[in-house]
């Protein structure tokens, strides 16, 4: 595709293959095995006497996001100016997006902040896909403000799920596993 690829994009471009993983017995969700990981390390980091990185650590998958969020921090204090791929809102570095799109580029670093560098324009199966999945993030601002179960649908709509019937019934399972941290979407029941 002329582009470096992102984990992610399997659930896009792979989705039958990567619905049909997740149906084999013994499964477990990335997010079941990393919250499992996070408690073991969270354990392991109350010993004071802890000085080396936890090997499972490596294990949760973005093992190097502590090196680059340091790296980052360093740049910030220091202002040395050095680029690093950051998300900042997109102020015209990648063409066809909104000013205040979030985006994933390389900027350069000082001690005033992030300034995003200016990117070459998309081709269209790649603006589209990014475009699609700026829906998606527009749409699960709108539904976390405004505690609309529609916009949760619209926003799951936006998603891989794109099935209506499907992405209502997510919705509904989402929402109702999470009541207790989601009450702006039942104030008509208080």
């Amino acid at each position: 595709m002329g582009a470096w690829p992102s984990y992610y994009l399997h659930y896009y471009y792979e989705r039958d293959a990567e619905l049909a993983a997740q149906r084999v017995p013994g499964y477990r969700p990335r997010a079941e095995v990393v919250a499992e990981l996070e408690t073991e390390l969270l354990e392991q980091y109350r010993d004071p006497t802890l000085v080396t990185k936890p090997e499972k650590l490596s294990w949760r998958g973005g093992a190097y996001y502590s090196e680059a969020a340091v790296r980052l921090m360093a740049s910030l204090w220091a202002g040395t100016g050095d680029v690093q791929v950051v998300d900042v809102r997109n102020d015209g570095a990648l063409p066809g997006l909104p000013d205040t799109a979030v985006v994933e580029v390389p900027a350069v670093v000082d001690g005033e902040g992030a300034h995003a560098l200016p990117q070459r324009r998309l081709p269209p199966d790649m603006l589209g896909l990014v475009e699609h999945c700026k829906s998606y993030e527009h749409l699960a601002v709108e539904a976390a403000m405004s505690g609309s179960r529609n916009a949760v649908v619209r926003a799951l709509l936006a998603t891989p799920v794109g099935q209506y019937p499907l992405a209502r019934d997510l919705a509904d399972a989402l929402l109702a596993a999470n009541r207790r941290y989601l009450p702006r979407f039942f104030l008509d029941e208080v």
